[in-house]
């Protein structure tokens, strides 16, 4: 007659690089990389915390694994189709990647040196513009210019996303009454249905509009050049 695995059956798995770094990931989906330390980890893999140093050396090392685990889940380049809809493609299934995964965004900009994966993502980017006719300066500038939309997430001016479709407070548009251009912004996004992109604000919605008009912008320097 089978048996249930008993408690230990968690810590007698063998441990590796990759079952740390998932087991990294998903805590800090729970709880943000801020919360994740080697002694919560360890406890969370039933092991001793130096039993962690054999596969991630501190903290940082463990930070840019995880960085490798999320660059891992963007879909691989998709071949025979034009530049613009592969870079469109690409770059929204990062984007799928990072929602997955809210602490990513913050995690990828604290890195100081690029992981061979986020290398390879960046040079199999490149290439795609390289490859679409663009010339190695306009590439240059495309890439400064995608930011880190390359990785699906945008570093925004400000947030007007909280409340999105709600009035605004009576108190908030009185204290910018000395600011009339963002007093008008504010009313047109809780109250504008006649955009020409959408309605309100949603944060999927500003980022494609914001990507498509990179690409077009680039696609006529392209063709200019």
């Amino acid at each position: 007659m089978a048996t249930q695995p008993d408690a230990g059956a968690k810590a007698r798995e063998p441990l590796s690089r990759e079952r740390v770094l998932r087991a990294a990931v998903a805590l800090a989906d729970e709880g943000g990389a801020e919360s994740l330390s080697m002694r919560r980890l360890a406890r969370e893999l039933g092991v001793v915390p130096m039993a962690l140093y054999k596969h991630v050396a501190n903290k940082d090392e463990m930070l840019d694994g995880m960085v490798d685990v999320v660059v891992g889940e963007i879909d691989p380049p998709v071949a025979d189709i034009d530049w613009k809809p592969a870079v469109r493609r690409r770059v929204l299934s990062a984007r799928r990647a990072l929602l997955r995964h809210p602490w990513a965004p913050g995690v990828l900009e604290s890195r100081t040196n690029p992981t061979p994966a986020v290398l390879a993502y960046m040079e199999s980017m490149i290439g795609m513009f390289r490859a679409g006719g663009f010339s190695i300066d306009l590439t240059h500038h495309a890439i400064h210019a995608m930011g880190s939309r390359l990785f699906g997430f945008t570093q925004e001016l400000f947030d007007d996303t909280a409340d999105a479709g709600a009035a605004p407070d009576p108190e908030v548009v009185r204290a910018l009454a000395a600011f009339p251009h963002i007093t008008e912004l504010m009313l047109a996004i809780t109250h504008d249905q006649s955009s020409v992109v959408g309605p309100g604000c949603d944060d999927q919605l500003e980022f494609e509009f914001a990507l498509d008009l990179l690409l077009d912008g680039l696609e006529r320097l392209r063709d200019r050049a």
